[in-house]
């Protein structure tokens, strides 16, 4: 099975978030389900840096504005194909917008051009290759299905995933004239959104299939809380709705060969931990003594809780815990955060910003990782923490109620406990599983019981996988 996969980001090439961490693991695990994979990003700096031996396999006179081409390419294992349009992605900054600045204006016409060229590689623009499915990646790869549904690939059966309903890439109605779309595509059955265009919205219509990224998401945001306008939508596409969910890189996120940590260890070599710890604590200038480390590695912002943490941080500091934070934001988030560790230097360590071997560092040497989300969708860094040993303190919401077990009376006493669930958006509730990590973390032989529970859960994305690769075949035999 052929698969074109589209997406603005994959690791390791371009990351900000786990997007990228999903589209850069996934292919190898289809591979062992026959799914073979190529996958369409945008040509940024850091790509074209990157690959090697590109060669063209199509050319645009203008695609939004220039020339651009199709490059194949092969990167970290990928299989590639790179839209190379220097009009639109080789500036400095990040994938979406410069630092300090805000989002490119045109992510629009990027986007769009992005999809376009997705939709004519489906209708096999290249030669010698056609992919059976395509499948699409959030908001801005999400006009793909839409322009194969317009054009000459609507036979192809298509998938759009959610990773995050609340980036829907809405835009002006003025931009829609210069989509390259039929007038009747401008409708409510098409790409029109309240006025104006909806990337996203124009692909959950469009699509074959709907998933997104855990199954207890698929089902909120089927809800006016959490559908963010598009409720009634998924509501009449819920037969074609489904949340898999995420797997991580078993390969990459390996704590007995990750070369980021102070000390390897595994499920048998515990004690190991104590090598990372010590890293840790002299990383975020923490005191060196046996109380817990909390760690944050997470965007602060209000849809991850980061409010209530940077409440609850003198607290924290209070009931015996320290602190390790690494993430960037929202300003007053940031501020907030560095005030509470001006407040308790030796007890709450910051780092703003995002370094990926710090994680790694951080899962490798801190004892539970917090994260209070509103909402999430799926999350990766509780499924780092699993792997990692570093126990999850989490909110019932989305994919973490789908990968922690909680350490209630009858899961301890059953011996599957993995973490500590508490009642989303709710301060006191997330002081209250804090606490609740806190003294199970005294009790040592618990603490490593769970610990190895954790690390023996089935992170990786083999069932997940199978899943999307039964997916595929369906659409492929005409099925619903």
């Amino acid at each position: 099975m052929q698969l074109l996969a589209v997406a603005s980001e994959i690791y390791p090439l371009v990351k900000t978030g786990g997007l990228a961490d999903v589209v850069g693991a996934l292919p190898a695990a289809l591979a062992r389900h026959g799914v073979t994979t190529r996958t369409l990003v945008p040509g940024y700096p850091a790509v074209m840096k990157s690959v090697r031996r590109k060669k063209p396999l199509h050319a645009y006179a203008s695609l939004h504005g220039g020339p651009a081409s199709v490059l194949a390419a092969k990167a970290g294992g990928l299989d590639l194909l790179v839209l190379d349009a220097p009009h639109l992605f080789e500036r400095p900054g990040g994938p979406y917008g410069e630092a300090g600045v805000g989002d490119w204006p045109d992510n629009w016409r990027r986007f769009a051009a992005l999809s376009r060229a997705a939709a004519d590689i489906a209708a096999g623009a290249l030669p010698g290759w056609r992919p059976d499915v395509v499948h699409a990646h959030d908001w801005q790869a999400a006009m793909t299905p839409a322009y194969m549904r317009y054009g000459e690939a609507a036979a192809t059966p298509s998938v759009v995933t959610v990773h995050n309903l609340a980036f829907q890439g809405q835009f002006a109605a003025s931009i829609f004239g210069e989509l390259g779309l039929p007038a009747e595509a401008m409708s409510v059955d098409g790409v029109e959104y309240y006025g104006g265009v909806g990337y996203l919205k124009a692909g959950l219509q469009a699509a074959w299939a709907i998933t997104t990224v855990s199954p207890t998401y698929a089902q909120e945001i089927r809800t006016p809380e959490f559908g963010m306008g598009l409720d009634g939508l998924l509501n009449g596409r819920a037969a074609d709705l489904a949340g898999i969910v995420n797997g991580i890189d078993v390969d990459v996120w390996d704590p007995a060969t990750d070369q980021h940590l102070a000390a390897t260890f595994g499920v048998k070599a515990l004690g190991r931990r104590v090598g990372n710890r010590r890293a840790v604590e002299e990383r975020f200038a923490l005191d060196r003594d046996a109380s817990p480390i909390l760690c944050v590695v997470s965007r602060l912002t209000w849809q991850k809780g980061m409010d209530m943490l940077a409440a609850a941080a003198d607290e924290i500091v209070g009931i015996g815990a320290r602190l390790a934070i690494l993430g960037s934001g929202d300003a007053a988030l940031e501020g907030a955060l560095l005030a509470a560790a001006a407040r308790h230097r030796d007890r709450i360590g910051v780092v703003v910003g995002y370094d990926e071997g710090l994680s790694h560092l951080m899962q490798g040497g801190c004892d539970a990782i917090l994260i209070p989300s509103r909402f999430e969708p799926c999350g990766l860094t509780q499924l780092y923490g699993l792997r990692y040993g570093c126990l999850p303190v989490v909110a019932r919401t989305g994919g973490l109620a789908d990968t922690v077990i909680d350490a209630n009376e009858a899961a301890v006493s059953a011996g599957v406990a993995t973490g500590f669930v508490h009642q989303p958006d709710d301060a006191g509730a997330f002081l209250y599983g804090i606490r609740r990590a806190v003294d199970a973390f005294s009790d040592r032989a618990l603490w490593s019981a769970m610990q190895r529970q954790a690390m023996k859960a089935d992170v990786s994305w083999d069932r997940s996988a199978k899943r999307y690769a039964e997916l595929y075949q369906s659409l492929m035999s005409g099925k619903p």
